[in-house]
């Protein structure tokens, strides 16, 4: 099928694999590129964070490509699997609803990301379906990284000011020289990277040796020139971890729930915990995990008076009850974005209930989803790129926060990877040359 399209055949089939290529650039660049690349740091404005809000036509492009997705998705035989598992994404969103319309102090914001989290996730449900086979898949995820690091090295060399880290900027001085490319902040940009490579190194395997080499090489050395210490070092670790976890199926638990389990004791632990800190700093580790001990503390603070609901999508972190409620005096954790961890951003944002829920979507689903993958799948590219990055995002989920981010390309990129390991569970891949079978297939 795939030779007939690319002479240009025609038919329902054909034009619908014509616009999944589109859309699949489309989405991908959005979501890495954005439409507002190269911002600049050294203004005052970056110091207010209505000067954040996205712009009228990033708003109404978001719009247009979810309607775009939505009429791709509902269109396709494979319909049914949109928002998949509904009953549980209907009982995270209900509880998020309830607990952000109707008890938040800050029910508009609520709303407003709701709104962005609910489109990310339809988004992502389609985004599989766009290209036709595995191969198809891996030669637009090839264009769309090296598109999107050409534009990263094009700042590098030809906008310095704007994609390199300057003295001149309003926060963070102390970044100075550090890649950013066209990304907010150079921490963003080693995210970035990661991924990249990991996708480079599928692309290397299932559609060009030499693109793929190509990607690998300059996102890695992107990576390192941002700085990105934590990036750096995770990159070759969720290699290693992701080989065990493909050869050993009974550490596959351990790995993912226990490892979330430690890398948080450690990590915050230290921050609440006196004998545990000291004991991370006696290993030669920033026991305040770069500062953010203090926002963790806050943090804790924040859930121990509301533990059952939380606080809201967007109704904690830098509200002005927050901000200006004169907590800034003992602590500047007050000033700070987010929680930096996803898991206690969740707990604030919709209490422990809602995080119980979130760990069932975010983590035992996709585990219960790859033990049900048969032997031919289980050891392919496609399952090993899913599993890398899905193991990549809940360990760094653990000093960063990013779920239910609508904007966040990083959560996107989760989304996508938690519904392809749902497809690898009934997928007979479709190799390039053969017609699809009629029954469920992973387009990816």
């Amino acid at each position: 099928m795939e030779d007939a399209i690319d002479r240009g055949g025609g038919g329902p089939e054909a034009f619908r694999a014509r616009v999944g290529t589109f859309l699949f650039l489309v989405v991908f660049l959005f979501s890495w590129i954005t439409l507002s690349p190269f911002v600049d740091l050294s203004g005052a404005a970056v110091l207010v964070q209505s000067s954040r809000a996205s712009s009228a036509l990033n708003q109404l492009l978001s719009l247009g490509l979810f309607a775009c997705m939505l009429g791709f998705g509902l269109l396709h035989p494979m319909r049914r699997i949109i928002l998949q598992p509904r009953v549980l994404l209907s009982l995270i969103f209900a509880w998020l609803g309830f607990v952000s319309i109707i008890l938040s102090a800050y029910p508009f914001q609520g709303i407003k990301g709701m709104v962005l989290a609910v489109i990310s996730v339809v988004n992502a449900s389609v985004f599989l379906l766009l290209p036709r086979c595995e191969k198809h898949f891996a030669r637009l995820l090839g264009i769309g990284c090296l598109i999107v690091l050409s534009v990263a090295y094009y700042g590098i060399l030809f906008k310095p000011s704007l994609s390199i880290h300057q003295a001149s900027e309003a926060l963070e001085q102390i970044n100075a020289g550090l890649w950013r490319g066209h990304f907010r902040h150079k921490n963003e940009a080693a995210v970035a990277m990661v991924v990249m490579a990991l996708f480079g190194l599928f692309v290397m395997n299932v559609w060009s040796r030499l693109a793929g080499i190509v990607i690998v090489c300059l996102a890695f050395v992107f990576l390192v020139n941002t700085g990105g210490k934590t990036s750096t070092a995770m990159l070759p670790a969720v290699l290693v971890v992701a080989w065990v976890f493909e050869k050993v199926r009974v550490l596959r638990v351990p790995i993912a729930i226990g490892g979330v389990a430690l890398f948080n004791l450690f990590a915050i632990g230290s921050a609440v915990i006196r004998p545990l800190g000291d004991f991370v700093s006696d290993l030669g580790i920033d026991a305040t995990f770069t500062n953010r001990a203090d926002v963790w503390r806050l943090a804790f603070s924040a859930i121990a008076e509301n533990p059952l609901v939380g606080y809201g999508m967007k109704g904690f972190w830098q509200t002005s009850q927050l901000v200006n409620g004169g907590g800034s005096v003992e602590t500047w954790a007050v000033a700070a974005a987010h929680a930096h961890n996803s898991y206690l951003e969740v707990i604030l944002m919709m209490g422990v209930p809602g995080l119980v829920l979130a760990l069932a979507w975010l983590i035992a689903l996709p585990l219960y989803h790859i033990s049900r993958i048969d032997p031919e799948n289980e050891h392919s590219h496609l399952t090993r790129l899913f599993i890398r990055i899905w193991l990549y995002v809940i360990f760094h989920a653990c000093l960063e926060s990013l779920f239910f981010e609508g904007a966040n390309p990083l959560w996107f990129t989760f989304l996508i990877v938690i519904y392809g390991l749902f497809l690898q569970t009934s997928a007979a891949l479709t190799p390039a040359t053969e017609p699809k079978p009629q029954g469920i297939v992973a387009h990816a």
